[in-house]
């Protein structure tokens, strides 16, 4: 059998030869962890039901009062989550769930981490908000401690090992704090647009403001995902979320995601900014190529463009690194990059960093907000970055997603008429693309009928972006279930 021990809050194994029910296991050529040689079928049966019959009494006032009181904009599940700890959640039927989606990639240190609890506790009783008309103490910090590292581990322009030493008052980029990912893509947009029209009116010699500037227009990609408020949803290129609501906001151009040759055409000198996920989050778990990005970066430079990367899925170490571009050779970093989900770990905050360059545009009045940048969620916002940079956790963070990659691997060469032949995604984003687009809906749901929570991506894929500090047991654990329902779902 195998030894499963609890380790800093992690679930490791110990490989041994057998494990029960799943057969004769040969090493792992990455990860170090035993690898199966046949799918698991053990959790076939529904565990968790969610038929009628099986909504109690308690559960159905619950829902009965928020489909009362309650915006209907979600398609949720008919059960109640009551608690969390560690990688686990709690029904308010007491059905315990492993937690493989994070909160949607939010909950990277997750449930009821108790150092977290403790920070939020000591500053809430001590300046809980004091709006932006004053400085407080955390988020100086909170803004250093993002910068240093996109400096040291690679970003915005700098190679990992870089340093900045601050000259003049400038640490070589700047922070804005939003409340959410929305939020930060809306400050970046704005941003983007101000430093268009400066260097619209340098070029041409006319004031930034003259009815005349054209330098106005705004490239996003298909498939990608940048948030629902007016200007992100402009740039969210799916017709399901923009039909409703159109007219958006004027000059958005759409391009396709990796089409390098395309790009001339598409960034022109009216372009003022460019928005692209490095790896597209909620379109499908797409990665963009590393020499796509490249000539892009140069496309964006002979235009005079803003390079937008949005990184609220993808960054801040789920990817292994602390920007999923931070690996990548510097002519091909952005301007500006956006965060938010992981950040405070489930306490609502969003960064925008953008390079001096770009900052210098702005000055007071020009953006703001009643709550970004609070102290409380400045403090969470330092405790959670300062424990995810770590280097034995990031070291960890490798280690369990090359396992989670090789069983995921798996899956293809036993189900080839279910899924697609390879894993998207690096690190902990990860998708699985299926052939048939009925399929990660009803995956979802068969695993979350096994007590494994899950996430459809796009039309096509399931998506996995679980905790960060997830242990080698729930990655076996879930990507088990995860086999089980594959097995279901080709039987049906």
């Amino acid at each position: 059998m195998r030894a499963i021990v609890r380790q800093a809050g992690r679930t490791l194994i110990r490989p041994n030869k057998h494990t029960p029910g799943v057969g004769v296991r040969c090493m792992s050529s990455e990860s170090g962890l035993p690898l199966p040689e046949k799918p698991c079928t053990r959790y076939t049966a529904v565990s968790h039901p969610e038929d009628a019959a099986s909504i109690s009494p308690k559960v159905k006032a619950l829902l009965d009062r928020s489909n009362a009181y309650i915006l209907p904009v979600y398609a949720r599940p008919p059960i109640v989550m009551e608690k969390g700890k560690g990688a686990y959640v709690w029904d308010v039927q007491g059905r315990q769930y492993l937690d493989f989606s994070a909160g949607i990639a939010v909950n990277a240190l997750g449930h009821g981490d108790e150092s977290l609890v403790e920070v939020m506790r000591t500053t809430a009783s001590t300046l809980l908000h004091s709006s932006n008309v004053y400085h407080h103490e955390h988020a100086g910090k909170l803004a250093e401690l993002l910068i240093t590292l996109t400096q040291s581990e690679g970003g915005l322009g700098w190679a990992p090992g870089s340093s900045h030493p601050p000259t003049s008052g400038s640490g070589g980029a700047k922070v804005f704090f939003s409340n959410s990912g929305t939020e930060a893509n809306e400050g970046a947009l704005k941003v983007a647009r101000k430093v268009g029209k400066e260097r619209w009116a340098a070029a041409t010699g006319k004031p930034w403001d003259d009815p005349s500037c054209d330098k106005y227009e705004i490239v996003c990609f298909e498939h990608g995902f940048h948030g629902r408020s007016m200007g992100a949803l402009s740039v969210t290129s799916n017709p399901k979320y923009q039909k409703p609501f159109m007219p958006l906001i004027p000059g958005i151009k759409v391009g396709q995601l990796n089409d390098t040759p395309a790009l001339e055409s598409l960034v022109g000198e009216k372009t003022c900014a460019v928005i692209v996920e490095p790896i597209q989050g909620e379109g499908g778990i797409h990665p963009a190529d590393v020499e796509w990005l490249r000539a892009l970066r140069k496309r964006c430079d002979e235009v005079g463009a803003v390079l937008i990367y949005d990184e609220i899925q993808c960054g801040l170490y789920r990817t292994g690194s602390m920007w999923a571009h931070s690996t990548i050779p510097a002519d091909a970093h952005p301007d500006i990059v956006t965060a938010a989900k992981p950040l405070a770990n489930g306490y609502p905050i969003g960064a925008v960093l953008m390079r001096d360059s770009v900052a210098e545009v702005m000055t007071a009045g020009t953006h703001g907000t009643t709550f970004g940048g609070s102290p409380l969620a400045c403090a969470l916002g330092y405790h959670v970055l300062s424990r995810l940079s770590e280097p034995a956790f990031v070291a960890s963070v490798r280690e369990t997603s090359a396992y989670l990659q090789e069983r995921l691997e798996l899956l293809a060469k036993w189900f080839p008429n279910i899924l697609e032949e390879k894993v998207r995604g690096r690190g902990l984003i990860l998708g699985l693309g299926f052939k048939d687009k009925s399929h990660p809906g009803r995956v979802v749901q068969l695993a979350r009928e096994r007590g494994v929570l899950l996430l459809t991506a796009g039309a096509d894929a399931v998506r996995l972006v679980p905790s960060l500090n997830i242990g080698a047991g729930e990655v076996g654990h879930a990507v088990d279930v995860l086999e089980s329902c594959l097995h279901v779902l080709s039987a049906e």
